[in-house]
Order: C-alpha cells, then structure tokens, then sequence
C-alpha cells in the first residue's frame, strides 16, 4: 500500500513571520490583513505572528534569510505587489524576489511562500488582494501552515 502524507492546518502553536513590502502598500496592507486572518482562523494565536516591512518585493528576500537563519520561527510568508510599467524592472524585482525566496527556503530548510502579487494591472493586483480572485496572502499563510505540517511529520 502506498503512503500518502498531505499537509493540513493543525500546527496551532506554528510561529510565522511576515515580511510586508511597503511599495504598492494599499494592495500589501489587504494581503497581511487576509494572511493574518487565514491564520488566526485556524488558530494561530497572534503573539506567534510577528510582521516586519521593508521597502518593497527586491527586498524582502534579505530580510526573509536573517529571519529564518536565526530560528525560533517556523515559516516565514512574503507578501507584496509587483505590477508590470513600461519599462524592464518589473521582470528583474519580481524574478529576483522569487528566486531570492526559493534560495532562502533551500538554505535554511524553513519554508518560505510566496504571496507577493506578480500582475500586469492594478486591477489584477487588486482581485488577488482579497477580490474576486480571492486573497493571495491567506493562501500564502495556509501554504505555510500546510509545509509545517509536513515538515513535522517527516521529522
């Protein structure tokens, strides 16, 4: 018989550190908001999320391996907003931010996802900020819990 281990939302004593881009700060602001929500909804205790901002999405990888190579946290979810201009910096911050994650996450070993909105308009940013795309920092945050439920059953 095949064994078959799937993550859930049952680390309620989890400890998450969210790292908030400030750019785009009224779309970052609805996807902590969602995150923190999605936790608490399953029951995360909010003295074990701790929230930190930085500048923007080129920055939160940094602040995302400092956090995680000091321990005592268990995943860390970045959350920003990302939106396609007229010129080449869009491609170079959002795939920086992205593989600057990956990297952390494989380093480290504490899981690192990704809730920072890569969009070509505001009104894509805003659908996945809690519209009718849903909100992309709550499933960040559960994305989380899920890899620390799977993390502790491999341990």
């Amino acid at each position: 018989m095949t064994k078959t281990m799937d993550g859930d939302y049952s680390a309620t004593d989890a400890k998450l550190t969210l790292i908030a881009g400030w750019f785009n700060s009224t779309l970052v602001e609805r996807l902590v908001s969602g995150a923190v929500e999605a936790l608490r909804r399953h029951g995360i205790d909010e003295s074990n999320i701790t929230v930190i901002r930085v500048p923007g999405a080129y920055e939160i990888p940094l602040i995302a391996k400092r956090v995680a190579a000091k321990g005592g946290i268990d995943a860390v979810v970045a959350l920003g907003a990302v939106i396609r201009g007229e010129t080449p910096h869009f491609d170079y911050v959002a795939g920086e931010c992205a593989s600057g994650l990956a990297r952390v996450s494989m380093e480290t070993g504490v899981p690192v996802t990704f809730g920072v909105l890569t969009t070509d308009t505001v009104e894509q940013a805003l659908d996945r900020a809690g519209g009718k795309a849903g909100n992309k920092g709550a499933d960040a945050a559960l994305a989380a819990l899920e890899m620390i439920s799977l993390l502790r059953q491999i341990e």
